[in-house]
Order: structure tokens, then sequence, then C-alpha cells
């Protein structure tokens, strides 16, 4: 059995990254090179940047950052927004990326999903997947969770694995930033869905919160953001924490 990861995500605008709530109300959080190597000491397995600024001037900032990065960290480490093709997916792994997470642009042309996947391999495609409830279903909200698609999200998953996908990063919009927990419901109907890993994300407020994601789901991650940008969580605790309650993680 492979060892459960933790994954710190830092959203990057303007050469920084930022946290915010449900998505909006970012407050600045820190630069995103010095974050990732203080992660990286403190035992991190991967890391996720993901890129909100929405202009030419944000995908030059955000290569920088993979270029930084790469000569600072010596784990895995993700890099999405804003990815629309395959020129995009492909500068993102030469400059030092070992995998980049496709989401609109992905329910927009599933093909460039697939077409990514055949070259550059399923294990450097993230499929991420932003839902909402609404009424008895989970819809997959696009452009930084402010569109619904009309997509049913478990179906969504299963498509995107079938597309070529090797892993699914699953957010809920209604947990993000809200430290009241994972969803647990859709996290764990999607993990079963799916045979590619998924990683859980949105809502991470306590140790309690990733013990019980781990031990209700099959999901292979947790990525929170807050709880470790304002250092409420060291990691080495965490895991300390999550191995001294059965969950099967790399100890620092």
């Amino acid at each position: 059995m492979w060892c459960k990861r933790i994954i710190p995500c830092l959203d990057v605008k303007n050469g920084r990254v930022v946290k915010g709530t449900k998505f909006v109300s970012l407050r600045d959080v820190g630069d995103p090179v010095a974050l990732a190597k203080f992660y990286y000491d403190q035992g991190a397995d991967e890391l996720v940047f993901l890129d909100i600024s929405a202009s030419i001037e944000g995908k030059k900032t955000i290569l920088d950052v993979a270029r930084s990065v790469a000569k600072e960290i010596f784990i895995p480490f993700t890099i999405g927004g804003g990815i629309r093709s395959m020129d995009d997916i492909e500068v993102l792994l030469k400059a030092g990326a070992d995998k980049v997470s496709i989401g609109t642009a992905g329910v927009e042309n599933p093909d460039l999903i697939k077409s990514a996947a055949t070259r550059f391999g399923s294990q450097a495609i993230v499929v991420s997947i932003d839902a909402k409830k609404q009424g008895n279903n989970w819809k997959v909200y696009t452009k930084s969770a402010s569109s619904n698609s009309n997509l049913d999200a478990i179906a969504w998953a299963k498509k995107a694995e079938e597309l070529g996908a090797g892993e699914i990063l699953l957010n809920l919009i209604d947990c993000d930033g809200t430290k009241k927990g994972f969803g647990i419901e859709l996290t764990k109907v999607i993990a079963d869905a799916v045979s590619i890993p998924v990683i859980a994300s949105g809502g991470a407020g306590s140790k309690e919160d990733f013990l019980e994601v781990f031990k209700k789901t099959k999901v292979s991650a947790a990525l929170a953001a807050s709880i470790f940008h304002y250092g409420e969580i060291r990691i080495s605790e965490l895991k300390k924490y999550l191995n001294e309650n059965g969950v099967d993680i790399r100890e620092v």
C-alpha cells in the first residue's frame, strides 16, 4: 500500500501566495519560493501551486516560480490555473513542474486531457474538479468556481480517468477555507468511483479532519492551505499524529 500524502497548496497571484475563503477575500501570505522551501523542510510530500493571475504577466510569473522552486526542493510539485493548451503544459513541465493541473480547459475541451496524457504521460496530468452541491447533485464549477458547467462531478471524474488523467484534485467549494472539515460525502463517492489517486481538498481545520478523510475515504492525499500558512498545524506534528492513529504515512 502506498503511503498517504500531505500536500500544502499555494495560490499564487502577482508573484505572491494568497489565501481566501470560498475563492474570495484574498489575503497576502508570503513569497512562494520561500514557502515552498519551508514546507519541503517541514516534510511535505508534494506541493501544489495554483496560478490565479488571469493575465499574460501572471503566466510569466508562475513560470519563474516553477524554475525557482525546482532549484530549491526535491519533492514533486504540481502547477495549475490558467492552463489552456498543450504549449502551456509543455513550458511548465520544462520549467521544472512534475505535474500540471487542468480545470476549466479540460471541461471546455476534454481532448486536451487526452492529448496531454498521451504526449506527456498520465502521471503528469492532474484533473482539478471544483464541485458544489446543487439540490441532490454535485456540479462541476469552472472559471475559479464562478461558473456552473452543469456537469455532474462524479460522472466527470470517471470521464477524466477515461481520458487519461493520472490523478484527481477534488475541491469542495463550500468547504474551501472554512476549516470545518473536508467534504466527506462527495470525496468518498468519487474516490470509490475511480481507480486513479484522488486528492481531497477544501476545509481542513484540524489534525482530526485529516484523520477523518483518510479513515472514511480511499483518498491518496489530503491538501490544505490556511492551516499550514498560518502555522496552526505543523506538517511534522500532523504526520506523527496520523501515524499514531493508524494512517500509513511517511514521517519526517
